[in-house]
């Protein structure tokens, strides 16, 4: 009996030794906005993940940043990826717990007797609980399906990273781009201006029409100043998109990148068949629905109950006695059947959101395509317009300076003109890039020429560096 007693002693202490144990986090404001503030993109900890994309590590920064190295700085910095990646981690937790075996239960009972005969007796009993009916397989389902549907959550939320830093970028390179147009109108308009004033000075023209000369010098100058805001807004925004500061990239050079390089028109059948395929939305919903059956299997199974075994031990003095008790539930009063029909609605309910979602994605798409093939026609139009402008007309008015048949003054209406036009064309360009941008937010797959697929590469950090 003592043997016994120490046996059960020593699998006590042998099952806790395998137990976690509390470790204190406490969350500091103070040092995280300094965290915040001092991220940049030399970090250690980002150049390892840049390394993890498989183009190579850089030890001194990026020299340029291009849309792939400010998504990878998004991916590592966004608070918004650590929380779904958070959830995925709670997720698989939930997998682990699925996974796991009801533990046997054991119980020793010593009696005393004040009988001369049999002084004393031992009791030892155990009880091992078994899961009917593929209880256990069908809870580890749903959980590894919710585990593959919280993957896809990450995936959703990285694409919308992307998706937010592209059009960011877009509207940054756009605005430096406007900045450029605005900055050569307006010195086209000061040296009309000039001209005009010297032929007022001989009396040739006006004083009215000198003003209007001035007062569109003005408006150019205005112009010019306002775009340069721009610059800066779009700038501050590009940094909070990829979230890091603004200091992080103020003075960071950006990869040239020839914006008029667009697909050509795309046929709606094709772009569906390829969003249908790659939505992420419509594969995590496809996830949850197999979670759902899996719910519903398992409170199926549950309206039969679980065997409990309960192997019992006596001894007394010099008898000893063995006995197995199965204990069961009697499903006479209930059923299940309240699980149950909650299991098989959600399941409904999870039909119905992924019809609802796969109809949404086809009409965004078709919406999108219709969108950008129109975008590409204002394009053609606006350039169109833009050659006639800049090739024959300023050409042709360039000659006939240069032969005198006209002056300087008529030339730089023309030029004006062009000025105009190449404003017109940027934004006529800047349409057809949103169209794309929501296209391929609509696929959630780059649709660009040069663009690589979309992946997101698993961090991996050196020891000692955390990100």
């Amino acid at each position: 009996m003592l043997r016994a007693s120490r046996a059960l002693a020593f699998m006590s202490v042998a099952g806790m030794c395998g137990c976690a144990h509390y470790h204190v986090r406490p969350l500091d404001p103070l040092k995280l906005e300094q965290e915040y503030r001092s991220r940049r993109l030399t970090d250690p900890g980002f150049r390892a993940f840049v390394g993890a994309d498989n183009h190579g590590e850089r030890e001194a920064g990026p020299a340029e940043l291009d849309l792939r190295l400010l998504t990878l700085a998004a991916f590592y910095y966004s608070p918004e990826l650590a929380v779904a990646r958070a959830h995925l981690e709670v997720a698989e937790a939930a997998v682990v717990s699925a996974r796991a075996r009801a533990n046997p239960q054991i119980g020793i009972d010593q009696l005393l007797s004040n009988w001369l005969v049999i002084p004393f007796f031992f009791h030892f009993e155990n009880g091992f609980p078994i899961e009917a009916f593929g209880r256990r397989g069908y809870r580890t389902l749903e959980a590894m399906k919710l585990a593959e549907a919280a993957r896809l959550e990450v995936m959703e939320t990285a694409w919308r990273l992307r998706v937010r830093v592209g059009n960011a970028l877009l509207d940054y390179l756009f605005a430096v781009r406007e900045t450029r147009l605005l900055t050569e109108e307006e010195n086209i308009r000061l040296e009309s201006a000039q001209l005009l004033r010297a032929r007022l000075a001989v009396g040739e023209v006006s004083r009215p029409d000198v003003d209007v000369a001035e007062g569109e010098l003005s408006a150019a100058r205005l112009n010019v100043r306002t775009a340069e805001g721009h610059v800066a807004q779009t700038l501050a925004a590009l940094a909070g998109a990829v979230g890091l500061p603004l200091a992080a990239i103020q003075d960071a050079s950006f990869a040239a990148k020839d914006l008029g390089d667009l697909p050509g028109a795309l046929p709606a059948g094709k772009v569906q068949t390829a969003g249908l395929l790659n939505r992420i939305d419509v594969n995590r919903l496809l996830a949850e629905y197999a979670a759902a059956e899996a719910a519903l299997r398992l409170e199926i199974a549950k309206q039969y109950p679980d065997v409990l075994l309960s192997p019992e031990y006596y001894f007394e003095e010099r008898r000893q006695l063995y006995q197995i008790s199965p204990v069961f539930d009697l499903p006479i009063f209930d059923h299940n059947r309240g699980p149950i029909a909650a299991a098989a609605a959600r399941r409904k309910e999870t039909e119905m959101r992924f019809i609802a979602a796969q109809a949404q994605a086809i009409n965004e798409m078709e919406m999108a395509t219709a969108q950008y093939n129109s975008a590409l026609a204002e394009l053609a139009q606006a350039r169109d317009q833009l050659t006639i402008l800049g090739e024959r007309r300023e050409r042709a008015m360039e000659r006939a300076v240069q032969i005198g048949e006209e002056d300087r003054l008529a030339l730089a209406g023309v030029r004006v003109q062009r000025a105009v036009a190449a404003r017109a064309e940027l934004a006529a360009l800047r349409k057809a890039h949103a169209a794309l941008a929501a296209l391929e937010d609509a696929v959630e797959q780059p649709l660009q020429p040069d663009a690589a697929p979309f992946v997101i590469p698993p961090i991996k950090l050196p020891r000692g560096v955390k990100p």
